[in-house]
């Protein structure tokens, strides 16, 4: 068993080992194997599509599903996270959060909606909106494709890279959209570099590769930046225009210049295959472990019907070994102890992290808004915090991961006499189906009040100096107005002018550090918010998962100690049989081993090299 396996055979494979596990009354094998089952014959995978705004997203969706469900256009863009799916009907829903911490909502829409949804929906009534789910029939989808288009990366209202990321955790593969107008910019490459930490598939598609012909010169500017920053991912050059054009055509050359066979072939070789290659070690995992619970007890059973004379030995020694088991099980104050005290030294970690790096940005914004003018540039200034955050935010994210598989593996060191422990996956709870933060923006500073204020403070401060120079001209038998006293008016409005300017200066200044703050705040509070349920599943997922591994344990060292007892009282005429029909369930049991490390030993599948460009 060298290649991958056909869905058929590993259903063939779990459905015999669960009727051996069914067979031998162990209903916590057969719960664990039938939701691996399910997993195989429902296989999601999930192709999330991100990017800068006006990137060409939505137009490389429609081309890649060949049908018209994503609005297309300059001032269209996509204001929430889009989950497409295969549905026979075609139909959207809007998913909010639930009121007062609830259950989220699903809010019907129709199809022709889709476009103009916001954060700010109407529908949502105030409440968060969290996703957009839309189900068309389409047979890409119907393959089990599910493809997610996300907002622009640092689009105001949107929450920037963060909002995006909390989509990638669950992703099976990402496609960063970058268009051939210009070279990819520093946000995109750290989006990339965050993204690679978090999802085993990610690439380059460069968009639009029909309107410039000088693409070829950016996508080897493209492909130094990466090197440079120390980013391996492929990058494919794509036109979905011409994608549309061939589909409509059913011209086969203009296909093969769209660039996107391409783009299918990284799908089937890193994430589909990808997908098949996890799946099946799982598989071989699970029912490798289940053949060890289940040949303990059988074994322990015939041993004791060929040889009475050991059954005694035996029996105590599986006594024993309960006991051990049993004493580890209930004194689980050691593992559950090193989970709690890791668990809330881990938040602490991460919330002091999260805020460290807000308060290096905030600072540097500081040092900026003592430097500039902040009413000239603060469009600018917005757009630059706002990438920066969801920067460090991502990196937060990552840090929290590392940590979060750090404190699981001291957990599992605890269950070193059980031999190799698997860890649970980690990177689905990393998801964020949403986030507040993402309704944080940067408040707006006074406006300029234009040039007629500017000469109404002028004329209101020479006004004093033309009087009180005109009256000390009339001592001399001048007039009051005089070039002396006009002379003087010039140089107190001078002075008020630059005086006005540079309190109004003051005051942009402190309003826009005020600003800064409170969003800074702002995001604070509320990505704690969800840190803390972040973690929260997190130490639910690992109590329960080691939790279970105690119980199946002491569990099947019971089902042996029983089987061993009864084989001992069993009447010689009945022995023989049951012998055979023991024997028979071992041969399988070693038939599932036998499998169980093929299917442990296939190869991981290589990450995607970097695609060269067309000539």
């Amino acid at each position: 068993m060298t290649g991958i396996v056909a869905a058929q055979s590993l259903l063939s494979i779990l459905s015999e080992t669960i009727g051996v596990a069914r067979g031998a009354d162990r209903g916590d094998l057969v719960g664990r194997l039938e939701v691996l089952a399910g997993k195989v014959r429902d296989p999601r995978r999930r192709i999330v599509v991100a990017g800068l705004a006006n990137q060409g997203k939505s137009q490389f969706v429609n081309a890649l599903l060949n049908m018209e469900v994503c609005a297309v256009g300059d001032d269209a863009t996509t204001g929430v996270v889009t989950a497409l799916s295969y549905g026979a009907q075609a139909g959207a829903a809007l998913v909010v959060a639930g009121a007062g911490g609830g259950e989220v909502e699903r809010i019907p829409l129709a199809v022709g909606e889709i476009g103009t949804v916001t954060a700010r929906a109407p529908q949502a009534r105030g409440r968060a909106v969290l996703r957009l789910e839309v189900e068309v029939p389409n047979q890409l989808l119907g393959d089990g494709i599910v493809v997610v288009d996300t907002p622009g990366l640092g689009v105001h209202g949107t929450g920037g890279a963060a909002a995006v990321l909390g989509a990638v955790p669950a992703a099976d593969a990402v496609f960063l959209i970058s268009d051939a107008s210009t070279e990819l910019t520093d946000p995109e490459v750290e989006f990339l570099r965050q993204v690679r930490e978090l999802c085993p598939a990610v690439a380059v598609l460069l968009s639009k590769i029909d309107l410039y012909p000088h693409w070829r010169q950016v996508f080897e500017a493209n492909r130094n930046h990466l090197a440079r920053n120390g980013v391996e991912v492929p990058m494919l050059p794509v036109s979905a225009v011409l994608r549309t054009h061939a589909m409509r055509l059913r011209d086969e050359q203009l296909g093969l210049e769209s660039g996107f066979g391409p783009v299918f072939q990284f799908l089937r070789e890193q994430v589909v295959a990808r997908d098949q290659v996890a799946v099946q070690r799982t598989i071989g995992l699970e029912i490798g472990s289940a053949a060890e619970h289940l040949a303990l007890a059988i074994g322990s059973e015939l041993v004791a019907l060929r040889d009475p004379e050991r059954a005694a030995a035996a029996v105590r020694e599986l006594q024993s070994a309960r006991t051990a088991a049993e004493q580890m099980h209930r004194a689980t104050a050691a593992w559950q102890q090193t989970l709690g005290d890791g668990v809330t030294d881990l938040a602490g970690d991460v919330d002091h992290d999260l805020r460290d790096r807000l308060r290096n940005i905030g600072r540097e914004a500081e040092e900026w808004i003592d430097a500039n003018d902040p009413g000239r540039h603060w469009e600018t200034v917005e757009e630059w915090l706002t990438a920066t955050v969801g920067t460090a935010l991502g990196d937060n994210l990552l840090w929290t991961r590392a940590r979060a598989v750090d404190l699981g593996e001291r957990v599992a060191a605890h269950f070193t006499e059980l031999g190799a422990v698997e860890l649970p996956e980690l990177r689905e709870l990393l998801e964020q189906n949403g986030s507040r933060s993402d309704s944080c923006t940067l408040a707006d500073l006074e406006p300029d009040l234009g040039l007629g204020h500017k000469l109404l403070v002028g004329v209101r401060g020479s006004y004093g100096g033309v009087v009180m120079a005109g009256l000390v001209g009339t001592l001399a038998g001048l007039s009051l107005v005089n070039p002396i006293s006009l002379g003087a008016g010039v140089l107190l409005g001078g002075k008020a002018f630059s005086d006005d300017k540079r309190a109004r200066l003051a005051k942009r200044r402190a309003d826009a550090k005020m600003a800064v703050r409170r969003y800074l705040d702002d995001v604070a509070f509320h990505t704690g918010k969800e840190t803390k349920d972040r973690l929260h599943r997190i130490h639910r997922l690992l109590r329960d998962h080691f939790t279970a591994i105690a119980d199946r344990t002491l569990r099947s060292l019971d089902e042996s100690l029983r089987a061993a007892q009864e084989a001992a009282n069993l009447e010689s005429a009945r022995r023989a049989e049951r012998a055979t029909e023991l024997e028979r369930r071992l041969r399988v049991v070693a038939e599932l081993r036998r499998v169980s490390d093929s299917l442990r030993a296939l190869p991981a599948a290589p990450r995607p090299p970097a695609l060269e460009a067309r000539s």
